[in-house]
């Protein structure tokens, strides 16, 4: 086969992240405590059309049978690490400081509901109107729009910013950015993972097995998520609002690493069930919390300065997500044979 194609399937891709992350880091920049940033629009219209390549490299790659277990792993694993460089740079764009954490949240839970779902039933089955289509070209359509009328859009009333819609009684005086939040939520993540628990359910009963143990799965995500409101809640310093990008970051690097485990697990077929190693992702956050607690009883002081614990919790979500991608691209390229971003010639 023509060597030609595949250095084709992998310019694609390499295109495609270049283009993603690009974008999520130039239009975060410049956050602050009472806006998620100032917004540029430049980025958005250099790097926005490069992005439409996320939904064809798989399909190129086994166009020129350079697909492998390392591919899905890799592509998966750094659009999960999108999400969250995704939710800083709409929160950004929609200046709605530490709400951002939400859009963070609501781009993380289908995703890891589609995975849980692909553990089980060893498909993706995505609905008719879902994130890696639909979802992604209505971003980038929001982002192309606040180029144009400028992200103050985002904070005014729904019903002022939208006037046909003002007749809603919920959103309509609401900011636009929570309105957006709320939309999706009812709309679009809700059906998603009911979809994607049932979808489950229904196969584990069939099979005779354990559903509690088919629902574990969920449970580092859950305390994850947990576990960050929860410091956020006792944080004498108001950690999701000062520093919403290093909550998001330290978040979202905890998560990449809960979905690479997963997908991980499906690989090799490993038996369903919680993983113990997922919990690795979870370890920090009871002495943040705890630091935290201590402010309760030093007169509103911490025993250590939050903006260093974030620091560390950044550093160690770094540092495990890192070690798990060095460790298995390792093994898998040495037992297949291959190169990590290199494609070798094959004979015609």
């Amino acid at each position: 086969m023509d060597a030609s194609k595949h250095d084709y399937s992998y310019g694609i891709y390499v295109l495609n992240a270049l283009c993603i992350h690009r974008l999520y880091v130039l239009t975060s920049i410049g956050h602050s405590s009472t806006k998620m940033g100032s917004f540029c629009p430049w980025p958005t219209v250099v790097f926005i059309p490069g992005l439409t390549f996320d939904a064809v490299d798989g399909k190129q790659a086994r166009r020129t049978s350079s697909s492998s277990p390392l591919g899905e792993l890799f592509d998966h694993g750094c659009d999960a690490l999108a999400c969250t460089f995704e939710s800083i740079a709409f929160g950004s764009t929609s200046m709605c400081g530490r709400d951002a954490f939400w859009f963070w949240f609501l781009s993380a839970v289908p995703f890891y509901g589609a995975t849980w779902e692909h553990y089980f039933t060893h498909s993706l089955i995505l609905p008719v109107i879902n994130g890696p289509t639909e979802g992604l070209m209505l971003i980038y359509t929001c982002h192309f729009f606040t180029a144009l009328v400028g992200a103050e859009w985002w904070i005014h009333e729904f019903g002022k910013s939208v006037p046909f819609l003002s007749w809603l009684p919920i959103v309509s005086g609401i900011p636009t950015y929570k309105a957006a939040l709320t939309l999706l939520m009812v709309f679009g993540v809700g059906p998603t993972v009911f979809g994607n628990v049932s979808n489950v359910c229904k196969l584990v009963r069939a099979k005779n097995g354990s559903v509690l143990r088919a629902l574990a799965m969920l449970y580092p995500f859950t305390v994850l998520v947990g576990a960050v409101l929860l410091w956020d809640h006792l944080s004498p310093s108001d950690i999701m609002g000062n520093h919403p990008c290093l909550v998001i970051i330290g978040t979202g690097l905890a998560f990449g690493f809960l979905v690479g485990r997963m997908i991980l697990a499906h690989l090799c077929d490993e038996p369903k069930g919680l993983k113990t190693g997922m919990c690795m992702s979870l370890l920090y956050l009871p002495l943040a919390i705890a630091n935290a607690l201590t402010a309760r009883l030093n007169d509103g002081v911490p025993l250590v300065d939050e903006r260093l614990v974030l620091l560390g919790f950044c550093a160690y979500t770094v540092t495990l997500y890192l070690h798990f991608a060095t460790t298995v691209i390792h093994e898998i390229t040495n037992a297949l044979g291959i190169c990590c971003f290199r494609i070798t010639r094959k004979e015609a």
